[in-house]
C-alpha cells in the first residue's frame, strides 16, 4: 500500500493507493473519507477489495494532508479530490463517500459524471451542511478531544469548516448507477424523505439498510458493509461489460 501526495495548489493532500497489488483490469474505486476521518482509516477496506485498486484520501487538514490557513468549503474539499485523481493518473473510476464525504463525492459527480462508473454513498443526504455557530467547540470538546483524534483533524481544520461552510443542495440528475447505503437505527444521517430526494433525483439507485447500525455503519456492521460495496462494485462492472 503505498502513500503519495497530490499539490492543489500549495497544499499537499495525502491519499494512500493500492495500484502496485491491484489487477489493472478493474475499474478502481476512490474513497471521500468523513469529517474527521483519514486515508489510513480505510486501509482495511482497501485490502479487503483486492484486486480492485482503491485509493482513499485524507482531505486538508487531516492526517498527512497539510493544513492550510483558508479553504474549507465545498468547493476547495473538490479540488483535493481532484488533485487527487490527476495525481494518481486513473481515467474512470468508482467514487464512494462516508458521511461529510458524500457532500465532497457529490460535489465532484455534478461536474465530472462522465468520468465516473458508479457512486456510493454512506449515511448523508445529498447536500453540503453549513456549520451552524458554536458547532466547532462542541465538536472539538465533546468529540475530537475525548477520543484523541486531534491527529486526525486539526482544530485550524475544525474552525474553518465553521467559518466558511456554505449550504449547498446537490440535486445533479446523475444517470450512472448509485449505491445508498444507510443505517436504520436513531442517528442515522439519512431520513427517508432523504432516501426519496436520492431516488428523486437520481436513475438508477440502489438501497442498502443496516438494521443493527445508527450513523457509524463500519463500527457495527463492517462484514455487512464491505460485502455491499463490492458486491456492488463487481455487479456495476459486470453491467458495464455485458452491455458491450
Amino acid at each position: 500500500m503505498e502513500s503519495n501526495w497530490a499539490v492543489n495548489q500549495d497544499t499537499n493532500i495525502h491519499y494512500i493507493d493500492t495500484k502496485y497489488l491491484a489487477d489493472s483490469s478493474l475499474t478502481p474505486l476512490i474513497i471521500c473519507p468523513g469529517l474527521s476521518e483519514t486515508a489510513e482509516e480505510y486501509k482495511d477496506l482497501l485490502l479487503f477489495l483486492m484486486p480492485r485498486r482503491a485509493i482513499a484520501i485524507s482531505f486538508r487538514g487531516r492526517g498527512s494532508s497539510d493544513t492550510p490557513v483558508m479553504g474549507y468549503d465545498l468547493k476547495e474539499h473538490i479540488t483535493d479530490l481532484s488533485a487527487v485523481v490527476e495525481h494518481s493518473k486513473v481515467k474512470r473510476f468508482h467514487l464512494m463517500g462516508n458521511s461529510r464525504g458524500v457532500s465532497y463525492a457529490l460535489g465532484y459527480a455534478q461536474t465530472n459524471e462522465e468520468r465516473l462508473e458508479s457512486l456510493l454513498v454512506e449515511d448523508y443526504p445529498a447536500e453540503h451542511k453549513q456549520m451552524p455557530t458554536g458547532w466547532a467547540a462542541d465538536y472539538l470538546s465533546n468529540y475530537i478531544i475525548p477520543t484523541n483524534r486531534t491527529a486526525n483533524i486539526r482544530v485550524e481544520a475544525v474552525e474553518g469548516i465553521q467559518r466558511e461552510s456554505s449550504a449547498v443542495f446537490l440535486n445533479a440528475n446523475l444517470k450512472l448507477p448509485v449505491l445508498v447505503m444507510r443505517g436504520l437505527l436513531e442517528g442515522s444521517l439519512i431520513n427517508d424523505q432523504d432516501l426519496r430526494q436520492y431516488t428523486s433525483i437520481m436513475n438508477n439507485v440502489t438501497i442498502a439498510s443496516f438494521e443493527q447500525s445508527a450513523h457509524n455503519i463500519c463500527y457495527r456492521e463492517q462484514d455487512k458493509l464491505y460485502q455491499t460495496i463490492r458486491q456492488f462494485l463487481d455487479q456495476t462492472d459486470m453491467d458495464k461489460h455485458s452491455k458491450r
